[in-house]
């Protein structure tokens, strides 16, 4: 009977996923031991729809061990020429009373995160995205060595409407 049940979940999880219509790309590195300062975490794709515009978002996963309100994060984007943009976002991952933002129904939340709105690629070819924390405490300029509570980091493009 648990296999049966276990089954169907899968087939509802499979069902779900395929209907996203507006997904262009969409992929996550999980850590096991919370985001060390030093691991930039890399996605590449390729890009072939130039005139049509799209949103990108950082997609962050994280559970009741993160301990800050907000989260600094370097997003460098690299085109296929080798150009490449750098920046540096801030955003808010908690409310006041520490409970934390972002979808789900147990303590493990999804933020999704914009970073790019009605984006318009200006090559096709092959794209990088480099994601790295830079969370500091309130007076300190070296940063966290490790962000606890950060389980996966992720990042998705969607056709935008």
């Amino acid at each position: 009977m648990k296999v049966v049940r276990n089954i169907c979940c899968l087939f509802a999880v499979i069902f779900l996923i395929s209907c996203d219509d507006s997904r262009v790309f969409d992929q996550y590195k999980t850590f096991d031991d919370g985001w060390s300062k030093d691991s930039i975490v890399t996605f590449d794709f390729n890009q072939t729809s130039l005139n049509q515009k799209q949103n990108l978002y950082i997609n962050l996963r994280t559970n009741n061990d993160y301990k800050y309100d907000n989260i600094f994060l370097i997003v460098s984007l690299e085109h296929p020429n080798g150009f490449t943009k750098v920046d540096t976002l801030q955003y808010k991952m908690a409310n006041p009373d520490g409970t934390l933002l972002g979808q789900g129904f147990t303590d493990v939340k999804e933020s999704k995160l914009f970073f790019k709105e009605n984006f318009k690629f200006p090559k096709s070819g092959k794209y990088k995205i480099k994601v790295q924390q830079a969370v500091r405490k309130t007076g300190k300029i070296v940063g966290e060595k490790k962000l606890d509570g950060i389980t996966a980091v992720g990042f998705r493009i969607e056709k935008s409407t």
